[in-house]
């Protein structure tokens, strides 16, 4: 078992969620249950995974985790750039935001290649 708070991943994914709350709180009333919830369910869902794959036994599932939190950093970097299309975001938080997902998508990559690396060892 790992700790995920060890992991510099979780440690900017849980960033990047914490700004997701800040910048969707501004956001129109008749979204909150619509793109708020949609951007919100799917930032918890990068550190989750990650935390939850942390918890797993053997690097197999923790990869399995990994892709799933992969996953949801990707339908987060679309839906931040949808929500700057409805101009819901500002251009300057949108890319800072943006970049931030990015950055935990090459993060979540790398970490990936690692896991694999070590479990197909011989």
């Amino acid at each position: 078992m790992k700790d995920f708070r060890t992991l510099k991943v979780w440690e900017k994914s849980h960033q990047v969620t914490l700004d997701v709350y800040k910048v969707t709180a501004d956001f129109p009333k008749d979204e909150r249950f619509g793109l708020v919830s949609q951007l919100r369910r799917c930032a918890i869902s990068v550190p989750s995974n990650i935390a939850e794959g942390c918890g797993r036994r053997g690097n197999g599932e923790f990869h399995k985790f990994l892709q799933i939190a992969t996953g949801s950093a990707n339908e987060l970097e679309y839906q931040i750039l949808l929500a700057k299309d409805l101009a819901y975001l500002p251009t300057g938080t949108f890319n800072d935001l943006n970049a931030k997902v990015i950055e935990v998508q090459k993060m979540l990559a790398g970490l990936i290649a690692k896991v694999d690396s070590e479990r197909f060892k011989t």
